[in-house]
């Protein structure tokens, strides 16, 4: 999963797709670096922001859609916690809500209905700027909490197939628990449900020994690979890619013994 950022203020890239030319010429690059999906949002997340209106949000989000309309040949998802903003890029072509409000809203689970589109569930935990507090075991702690996500979101009549969850690296919890999380992939899978992990750029890349480069994210995403991740959420599509293949060709290998 590709991320682009059409906001002035996000943690990586904020500001540097702030033309609907730039957005689509990055779009189209990322397909080519060999994304399955592309995520695009339009309100950032990162530690110490200012929520946007949904008016706002609307309109970084809606002139790319229309921009990009028949341009892709690969799903659109949309990094929204707004089910208003949700439906207008559902009706423009996208095809996943990635949520990241921590909840299973109602309000949100009757429009991806509506749609047969696909919902992202995160684990939460308060926000990026929220105190950690999962005393003593955080893996357990999330993998509940994603259990009761899907139940949830299967009661308004989703189906296993159109959801996936995310333990929300960097979302209320300190670095340890992030490391912790990503260390545990296989504990936090849940039977029928795709998983998704994004740690890109994030600050436990640094606090593990990145430096800022692509290799810390891709060091962190391998081990959540291996330990059966079915998404990547990425800034640094092309690299990505590649270590992607190279994990899964290698550990295709693996005899049994």
């Amino acid at each position: 999963m590709g991320i682009l950022n059409v906001t002035p203020d996000s943690f990586s890239d904020g500001g540097m797709y702030d033309s609907v030319d730039a957005t689509v010429a990055r779009a189209l690059q990322i397909q080519e670096e060999g994304a399955g999906i592309l995520d695009i949002g339009a309100q950032s997340t990162r530690p110490g922001h200012t929520p946007v209106s949904t008016q706002e949000e609307l309109r970084r989000l809606l002139p790319v859609l229309q921009a990009l309309r028949g341009k892709l040949s690969i799903p659109i998802s949309i990094d929204t916690y707004s089910p208003k903003v949700a439906k207008a890029a559902l009706d423009l072509g996208a095809a996943i809500i990635n949520d990241v409000s921590g909840t299973a809203a109602r309000e949100m689970a009757e429009v991806v209905l509506e749609y047969g589109a696909g919902w992202i569930l995160m684990h939460n935990g308060g926000g990026a700027d929220a105190a950690p507090h999962y005393v003593p075991d955080v893996v357990t702690a999330v993998r509940a909490a994603l259990e009761k996500l899907v139940g949830q979101a299967m009661a308004y009549g989703l189906q296993k197939s159109q959801l996936c969850v995310d333990p929300g690296i960097g979302f209320g919890k300190s670095q340890e628990d992030n490391l912790k999380l990503l260390a545990n992939t296989p504990r936090l899978k849940l039977p029928g449900v795709a998983y998704l992990v994004g740690a890109s750029r994030k600050r436990v890349i640094s606090y593990a020994g990145g430096d800022g480069s692509p290799s810390g994210t891709i060091a962190a995403h391998t081990i959540a690979q291996l330990g059966g991740a079915d998404i990547l959420r990425t800034h640094d599509v092309k690299e990505a890619v590649q270590a992607m293949r190279v994990t899964f060709n290698i550990d295709k290998q693996r005899e049994m013994l």
